[in-house]
């Protein structure tokens, strides 16, 4: 695995943004990288996204479809419904 500290983690995550594009920077998978956000209590800034969020619940109410909501942000569809998802369960 590769050596990196928290500090470095968080900047090339403001830096690349994505697990997948830090991973490839690193030349580790996406994977390995979520693995070692969350060994150091990194959030995904995706999680801390709370205005988008609201945005494709609204949207999904509204009555757009995931893979439509996942091309407006740039998303997995996956991703879409995990958020919609959460939404509902604070409920």
């Amino acid at each position: 695995m590769v050596k990196i500290n928290k500090v470095q983690l968080v900047h090339l995550q403001k830096k690349l943004g994505t697990d997948e594009e830090i991973g490839l920077k690193l030349g580790v998978t996406r994977q390995a990288v979520q693995q070692m956000r969350k060994r150091f209590g990194i959030e995904s800034r995706w999680a801390t996204n709370p205005q988008r969020n609201k945005k494709i619940r609204a949207l999904s109410k509204a009555g757009k479809s995931g893979a439509e909501i996942a091309r407006k942000f740039g998303l997995s569809k996956s991703r879409v419904y995990r958020v919609i998802e959460m939404g509902a369960r604070k409920k």
